[in-house]
Order: structure tokens, then sequence, then C-alpha cells
């Protein structure tokens, strides 16, 4: 492979993705003189997030990377962005919400309302527990808590380490709000205001980089997106109905709540729709 500048898109609900960083760890070995990160994303799980940290840390390690803040770079893909060497976001770009959720349904009311009761036999009491099927006690409640702030420690921790903040400029970002790129460059949470040529001027003025080299686009071979048949057949049978628009907000709307719903345990995550 002649020399090039490696693009790779970071988009979507972040997940553990073995594809993804063995992608990231051949552009280490590549002829690649440098990486630009393009995010849009709200975040996803806490581990998926710190997989994909730990092997941007290792790629910057032998490439310079820099980040570009496309659309949202908010919580886990936030953690990305801190990956990079260097954060660029657009002047009304969405980042931050640092922060960490576990949400869990209870349908004990529900259950109870049509004669249903849910047994179990546990070890002890924390055991499979919160479930849904069972008021959750506040032994439960604070075992969870002690899970969630635990890994918000250490999310508030990798801000603080590689963002070099104040006290209290670290507790005004870390309190799960989100900012404009224009606020979080006031904020120190990155480091300029532009765009992919923005990124590209970095590079040359920091890096060495030639403006000259082209931009190539990394992407693994991976499809994702296991129920697509379902939209499929969903989307299809409105279209025939004559229900084009609802088949297209369906679409959006069920591929949102399924991708979503395969996400479990620990979540750095930002969706205002969805209310986290």
């Amino acid at each position: 492979q002649s020399p090039h500048v490696a693009r790779v898109a970071i988009g979507g609900l972040i997940r553990n993705d073995r594809d993804r960083v063995e992608m990231l760890d051949k552009i280490g070995k590549s002829n690649a003189s440098a990486v630009i990160l393009s995010i849009d994303s709200p975040g996803g799980t806490v581990t998926g997030s710190e997989q994909l940290f730990d092997a941007l840390r290792r790629l910057s390690e032998k490439k310079p990377v820099v980040a570009v803040v496309e659309g949202m770079a908010a919580s886990g893909a936030y953690i990305a962005a801190m990956g990079s060497d260097h954060i660029i976001a657009r002047r009304n770009s969405i980042v931050g919400s640092v922060g960490v959720i576990f949400q869990f349904p209870n349908v004990t009311d529900l259950l109870k309302s049509v004669g249903v009761t849910v047994e179990d036999i546990k070890s002890s009491p924390l055991k499979a527990s919160p479930n849904p099927y069972t008021p959750t006690t506040p032994e439960a409640r604070a075992a969870i808590n002690s899970l969630v702030m635990d890994s918000y420690g250490w999310f508030k921790g990798l801000v603080s380490e590689r963002r070099k903040l104040s006290d209290q400029k670290l507790d005004t970002v870390t309190d799960g709000r989100v900012f404009t790129g224009h606020q979080a460059l006031g904020l120190q949470l990155v480091d300029e205001l532009g765009d992919e040529r923005t990124a590209r001027e970095w590079l040359a003025r920091e890096k060495g980089v030639s403006r000259d080299l082209r931009v190539r686009t990394w992407r693994t071979s991976s499809v994702g997106d296991e129920f697509g048949w379902l939209k499929g057949s969903a989307t299809r049978l409105l279209d025939t109905l004559g229900l084009g628009p609802l088949a297209g907000l369906l679409s959006q709307l069920t591929g949102e709540a399924l991708e979503r719903a395969q996400l479990d345990g620990l979540l750095a995550l930002w969706h205002p729709r969805q209310g986290s």
C-alpha cells in the first residue's frame, strides 16, 4: 500500500468490536502516515468504549491520530475521541455527556395486574438482582449504584488525565451534560474547531504529514444489523399498502430501538429521545 492518511469512521452505538480493533492494529502496521477519526456517535457500552480507547492509544504510539467530531461525540464516543492526540469539533457539534448509566425495566405492577407472579430460588439475595419481576430492594439498588460510580470514577479520571483540567473545570464537564463544540473548546474538552481540512492542516503543521497524501477510508468486514430482515419485511409491507412515509419512519425507529436493545450492562450513552 502506498503512503496515505487513513480515515476511520466511528458511528452509531459503540459495542465490543473485535473486527474494528484488528483493523486499527492493521493500520498501525500499514503505510498510513496518520489517522483521522471521523466521529458521529452517542456512545454505547462502557466496555466497548474502553476497548476502542485502548486500541486507539496503541495506534497513536505508531501513527499520529486526530479526531474530528462531525456531529456528536457523546459519552462513550468522547472516550474514543480522547484516544486521539488532538480533538477537532465542528462549532455546533455535540460533545460531552461524561457519565455512566445502568437501566433495567421493572414490570412488577404489570404482572400483578394480570395475576402473574414469577418465583425463583437463588443462592443469595443479590443473585440476579435487580430483575424485572420483583421490586428492586435497597440492597440491589446500592450494589448497582456501586458499579455505576466505579465506572464513572474511571471515566472522570480519564478526562482529568487526557485533558489536563483544573478541578473546577473537571466538575463542570463531568456532571453528565452535553456541550456544543464551541462551548467544549472553552472548557478544554476539544483542542480546536473545524473539520477534516483542519485535521489535515494540524497533521501537516504539527506532525509533518504531507498535505498531498490521499485519504483512504478503512472499513471492517463485519456487516452488523442482525435484525435487518425484520425491518425490511415491515417496511416493504407498509410500502405495498401505500404508506411510504410511515415505512420510512418505522425503519428509522425500529433500527434505533433494535440496536439499543442489544446493549447490555453499563452504558456510556447519550440520546435525549431515549431519556438517558
